[in-house]
């Protein structure tokens, strides 16, 4: 081999050294500046949560969110245990999670990000269009089994009833709200998501269920409560009877107690809180809970 091309071959080889450590810089750089955003709990409020998280990270490339949403409980449970950054809720902390908070020395700040109407869901094909909470009490505690109970003018065949299992935060309402102390009948059939009962509503012509009005699609039909439909004007006056407001839980402990300003979690609560957040709210099919300054 000449001299030459020894030395073409060294500076070669020098030049792909330096392109190598100059990828590594690069690669620390962007790990030592990557931030992560941790988000768990209801399934509810995941179709919104998707939207926000795919949005966010268009706006701050840096972070990775991952998102999970298995029920309202698992996400309090995660945040209680240090495993989340924000918890997504159906609904607001029972007296023994703010009794865990208190003891671990830990304060979660409520955030209404939205409003929801839980819908009564049933087969299109059934033959009814309203319901009272007294019906749908004795449908869940087993006291009515079959719809000719329910109206004489419809089928005599057995209610396929089903619920969101007892990690849900809408299951929890329900049962405060419909069900008002008494115990789920064990002929009631538990479901893992929303989306679950709506499939399975749409494949079951008796089949009934209860789900966040976001989750409605034309697969199945929302019923009147108590002769008031479950419309966004009927939510926020609370006409209708099963209205309820969504909740974003993160631990202000974790800053001291003060109001964070420049993390992730700052630069997140104020994007979900903003007009582009809550449009995103809408078009989710729920009730902004602030204004999207259309």
């Amino acid at each position: 081999m000449s001299e030459n091309q020894r030395s073409i071959n060294k500076t070669e080889g020098g030049v792909g050294v330096r392109k190598s450590l100059l990828l590594l810089i690069l690669v620390i750089a962007t790990l030592i500046n990557a931030e992560t955003l941790v988000i768990k709990g209801s399934n509810t409020v995941y179709p919104i949560a998707q939207l926000w998280v795919e949005q966010f990270q268009k706006m701050y490339p840096n972070v990775t969110a991952t998102l999970e949403g298995a029920g309202s409980s698992t996400g309090i449970s995660a945040l209680l245990n240090g495993t989340c950054d924000i918890a997504n809720s159906s609904r607001f902390l029972k007296a023994g999670e703010v009794e865990q908070m208190h003891k671990n020395s830990r304060y979660f700040v409520p955030l209404v990000i939205a409003y929801d109407g839980i819908a009564v869901i049933v087969n299109p094909n059934l033959g009814i269009d309203s319901i009272s909470i007294e019906t749908l009490n004795k449908i869940y505690t087993g006291q009515i089994t079959e719809w000719s109970q329910v109206d004489p003018k419809l089928p005599k065949k057995t209610i396929a009833a089903y619920s969101r299992n007892t990690a849900s935060g809408t299951f929890e309402v329900w049962l405060e709200k419909v069900l008002k102390g008494e115990k789920l009948s064990p002929r009631i059939q538990m479901l893992e998501s929303s989306q679950a009962e709506i499939e399975s509503v749409a494949k079951n012509q008796y089949a009934i269920a209860y789900t966040g009005m976001g989750y409605v699609t034309s697969q199945v039909k929302a019923l009147k409560v108590e002769g008031i439909d479950p419309t966004i004007e009927n939510v926020l006056s609370g006409k209708y009877p099963l209205s309820r407001p969504l909740f974003v839980f993160f631990d202000l402990s974790r800053f001291n107690n003060m109001w964070p300003e420049n993390n992730v979690i700052a630069d997140y609560i104020r994007f979900i809180l903003s007009p582009e957040g809550q449009k995103l709210v809408e078009k989710a099919g729920y009730i902004p809970a602030y204004g999207t300054s259309k």
